[in-house]
């Protein structure tokens, strides 16, 4: 089974002297999109790998003639784990700057690398876009409602990862997405310079798996693996920054009683999360279809407004009371209220919200009524 991407048609995203940024998590498709891209294009094209050493050499070389030498000819280069070569921001700078009607195209795993090196010196000359497990959205192409409700306990279990997805058996889908977090994630942070060693990350997110949807202070994950906050934070940083994780800060209008300082964490995907805790047990066994729903939502509503252009400032709310609401988007102006539940029920709006914030609408997001709101 061919999966869809929303980004299947990259000449939409391409510009001349300009370079098309392609982020996101190891194993989520970005060589296969570009592979796709490049069979259909009628560019003269160059395609090269960053782990190539001749090619680090050249574009990491900041030397105009050896680079300009390297691309003449060409309509479009493209590089894919673009982030293994140092300087590459200006070795792609020099590209777009020096050879008139260029095309580029970069992709890379780990925007921690890639994002520093091509922030400042691609400044005007590149367009980012990024790449996510696969999407429900993306998976509406092949299936109708029925069909994606009906694998709504695979996807909250073992993700979306396009070789997940596209297996049948359960220990497959285990193995691979073992060797994920084993062979592929993990292996990006600990090759980053300021990691000492992976039993503090893995105890780490460990601890965040099993908080998933619960506020955290960086003083209490400190506290439970035995460091100091310091370096918490840098290490939640990293995660985030290698699309493992995502944060969420609480929202506030400087009231009292709202709690802004502790913050949520997110996992880019379910069956990483699962892995991580090594639990892949059937829905009616578990203690935690709270959390994988509010897990499985959230990221599914984030790759909707990544994709479809919907811009808005993501938030949760609570209060000291304990009264919540999961996700508030802010978005022209507005506010936009959330709240994630596994069962339909009776919800009302926090009476402190609806006092507080008023004329801004409120919804209920359980497994009935869901499509409506990521696809």
């Amino acid at each position: 089974m061919k999966i869809p991407r929303y980004y299947e048609k990259l000449e939409n995203y391409l510009e001349p002297n300009k370079t098309l940024l392609i982020f996101g998590p190891r194993q989520v498709g970005k060589t296969t999109l570009l592979n796709d891209f490049l069979k259909t294009t009628k560019l003269k094209y160059r395609l090269e790998s960053g782990e190539n050493i001749r090619v680090q050499d050249i574009l990491g070389s900041q030397d105009f003639d050896q680079i300009k030498e390297f691309v003449e000819g060409y309509e479009l280069i493209a590089i894919d784990e673009a982030q293994k070569i140092k300087n590459i921001g200006m070795g792609l700078k020099i590209i777009v700057d020096q050879i008139p009607g260029i095309k580029v195209i970069a992709t890379g795993s780990s925007s921690f690398e890639l994002l520093g090196q091509t922030g400042e010196p691609l400044t005007g000359r590149k367009r980012t876009i990024s790449l996510f497990p696969v999407a429900q959205l993306e998976l509406k192409k092949l299936f109708n409602n029925y069909e994606l409700k009906s694998e709504l306990a695979e996807y909250l279990i073992f993700g979306g990862y396009p070789a997940v997805v596209t297996q049948v058996t359960k220990n497959k889908k285990v193995e691979i997405l073992k060797e994920i977090v084993e062979s592929y994630l993990l292996k990006d942070i600990l090759e980053f310079k300021k990691v000492k060693g992976s039993k503090i990350i893995f105890n780490l997110l460990k601890l965040l798996a099993f908080q998933v949807g619960s506020q955290v202070s960086l003083s209490e994950l400190a506290q439970n693996i035995g460091v100091d906050h310091k370096t918490v934070g840098r290490y939640l940083n990293i995660l985030e920054q290698s699309f493992i994780i995502y944060s969420v800060q609480g929202y506030s209008r400087n009231l009292q009683n709202e709690i802004t300082k502790k913050g949520k964490y997110y996992f880019y995907d379910n069956g990483i999360r699962n892995a991580v805790i090594f639990n892949f047990n059937d829905l009616s066994l578990r203690n935690d279809v709270g959390a994988l729903w509010e897990n499985f939502i959230f990221m599914e509503r984030l790759k909707k407004r990544e994709y479809k252009g919907i811009y808005a400032n993501a938030y949760f709310w609570r209060t000291w009371e304990r009264q919540e609401i999961d996700l508030v988007e802010e978005r022209d102006g507005k506010l936009y209220a959330y709240e994630f539940k596994w069962n339909k029920g009776n919800f009302k709006v926090p009476s402190q919200w609806a006092k507080t914030y008023k004329d801004t609408s409120f919804e209920v997001i359980n497994k009935e009524n869901y499509l409506g709101f990521i696809l």
